[in-house]
């Protein structure tokens, strides 16, 4: 859209030469367009939990009789609850309106205009979007060919203006994990290691202990996937207790809601329960993978997460991509050149498998 000369003037140079992110359509848009209902849209395409959140959340939140008070600034008894889930010091913990939210909190702390955020690419595509919004220059280096972390190159790319590293454990959207030996390095450098692990709960496996060893390393982890809480947006991060120290200062005082607090809340006191919900969506994890490598025009990769990547080795992924959306499947396909040639498709419930896999072997014989 052309933007008016007179209002092009006040608008920062880094926000007009910005890409927007490209989020998932809303599943209702997409329900209306195909005349059919929400129910009947098979979403794999933003690897949401399938199975939803419990109903204690639901209860909790129509329960409760104070949303006309602010929430507690200081997020005391979420933070607690985080803390005894995570085995993680209490006053290390900062709570986000997601783990995005948390992710511009660490730019916005951390960057003096023209300072460096290193991304390893393929990868969240938001940690390479949000610096220049915050005067900082976001460094791309590309990983391996099997998506391992290139760490020479890494290392090669760090200069003195260097003062963040983002790394995603599982990686979104490759899903393999960083090593202990990989992470130890990095953290070497001496810039800030920022390890995403939005999907911990799926993989099983955490870098967390490295937090207690050294100073130089944030953990983010989010309620949206595992628990069911994407529509809320609640995250959280483990932090330096020097660095939290100074991201209360630039914080918004109320930024969880008064609904998001209670749902931790009760997501915790029903922890067992989701955690079941993780154990099938690992399970179909596996079964999802077993059918895709049977087609003969995908390659799937093994996947810590709830979504597994494919590489499209015939045809065309943004042709797959539309065909399948045609008919209520949604998966997900990127724009990126490294990524041109990929689709994501989320874990969901086994009869959602079967109805995508039954969709790609009629495609099987077009592409």
């Amino acid at each position: 859209m052309a933007i008016p000369k007179a209002l092009q003037r006040l608008i920062r140079p880094c926000v007009l030469d910005l890409d927007a992110y490209s989020p998932s359509v809303a599943i209702e848009s997409v329900a209306e367009s195909l005349n059919i209902s929400v129910d009947d849209v098979i979403k794999l395409d933003t690897n949401e939990n399938p199975y939803g959140t419990t109903l204690r959340v639901q209860e909790a939140l129509a329960s409760f009789d104070r949303y006309h008070r602010y929430p507690d600034p200081d997020q005391r008894v979420a933070r607690e609850r985080i803390a005894e889930y995570a085995g993680a010091p209490f006053e290390r913990i900062i709570m986000g309106n997601g783990a995005d939210e948390l992710i511009d909190l660490i730019l916005l702390a951390t960057l003096d205009p023209g300072d460096e955020v290193l991304v390893p690419i393929p990868t969240f595509g938001v940690y390479a979007q949000r610096p220049p919004l915050f005067n900082g220059v976001a460094r791309l280096v590309e990983r391996q060919p099997d998506f391992e972390l290139d760490l020479d190159a890494i290392e090669a790319a760090i200069s003195e203006r260097t003062k963040v590293i983002f790394v995603a454990s599982p990686n979104n959207p490759t899903g393999n994990m960083v090593t202990q030996q990989q992470l130890v390095r990095l953290l070497r450098t001496g810039a800030l290691i920022v390890v995403d692990e939005a999907y911990f709960e799926f993989a099983g496996k955490t870098l967390l202990p490295f937090t207690g060893e050294f100073d130089n390393m944030v953990v983010l982890r989010t309620f949206s996937k595992w628990a069911g809480l994407a529509g809320l947006r609640l995250g959280y991060g483990i932090f330096p207790l020097s660095l939290a120290a100074q991201l209360w200062k630039v914080k918004q005082p109320f930024n969880v809601s008064v609904a998001g607090l209670k749902a931790i809340e009760a997501v915790l006191d029903d922890a067992d329960y989701l955690q079941e919900s993780v154990k099938r969506i690992r399970v179909e994890r596996g079964r999802l993978f077993r059918q895709l490598r049977k087609l003969n025009f995908l390659q799937p990769f093994p996947s810590q997460a709830n979504y597994i990547l494919c590489r499209v080795t015939r045809g065309d992924a943004h042709m797959i991509q539309r065909r399948l959306a045609r008919i209520g499947i949604l998966v997900r396909h990127y724009s990126s050149p490294d990524l041109r040639d990929y689709l994501r498709i989320t874990v969901g419930k086994p009869e959602e498998t079967d109805v995508l896999i039954a969709a790609l072997h009629a495609l099987a014989e077009e592409v």
